[in-house]
């Protein structure tokens, strides 16, 4: 890849500042420094997930109680 001199870097950012103006600028280098950061913290991280259950499990939930069944009745129409 060929090196980048000043005068290909000065026209790379007029190119951007007509396409995005001026006022956007700050934001959009802002936002790439937040990638670059992220993305040096997601580097840095551990990706290990510890999945070590730290409490007993909840026992599965009782079936329901006949008393709490609704009783529709089926009417046949003939």
């Amino acid at each position: 890849m060929p090196n980048l001199g000043f005068g290909e870097l000065v026209i790379v950012f007029l190119i951007v500042m007509l396409i995005f103006g001026a006022g956007r600028l700050p934001q959009i280098g802002e936002g790439l420094g937040k990638a670059i950061r992220n993305l040096k913290r997601g580097l840095n991280t551990d990706d290990d997930i510890d999945v070590t259950p730290t409490e007993k499990q909840v026992p599965p939930e009782s079936p329901p109680r006949v008393e709490d069944a609704e009783v529709v009745d089926k009417v046949e129409s003939k």
